[in-house]
């Protein structure tokens, strides 16, 4: 990834939310802005980063603890730069859910594994 800029934010703008049509109590926890890879032409270039906007505040509110606070920002974080590579939002979501809902799955599997006492440690690559 080249000409990019990840930049932190307090909190999205009300003219922000307004204009991406979000109305309390939703919020907006990142944003790309820019233009996606696959929407450049073969003259593109000598211009200002694109950039990633993530939003402090949302996250930090979200989470309960540090660890949901570092899978908010990672997910988040995924999710904007599948923009900057022209996935849609609905592509993004496909991927966010197959991938997610795997790794929610393995969790729990490895969990109950190590209660039950059947854990190995070989075991895992399976997920």
């Amino acid at each position: 990834m080249t000409n990019l800029a990840i930049v932190v934010e307090d909190e999205p703008s009300p003219d922000l939310l307004r204009e991406m049509e979000i109305e309390p109590p939703e919020t907006l926890f990142g944003l790309y802005q820019g233009t996606p890879l696959t929407e450049r032409r073969w003259d593109y270039g000598n211009v200002l980063p694109d950039r990633i906007l993530l939003f402090q505040g949302p996250h930090e509110r979200e989470a309960e603890d540090h660890d949901e606070l570092v899978v908010s920002i990672g997910e988040t974080l995924i999710h904007e730069i599948g923009h900057y590579f022209g996935l849609s939002e609905e592509e993004i979501e496909a991927i966010e859910e197959r991938y997610w809902r795997r790794a929610r799955m393995c969790a729990d599997r490895y969990s109950e594994a190590a209660w039950s006492g059947n854990y190995r440690p070989k075991d895992r690559h399976v997920c």
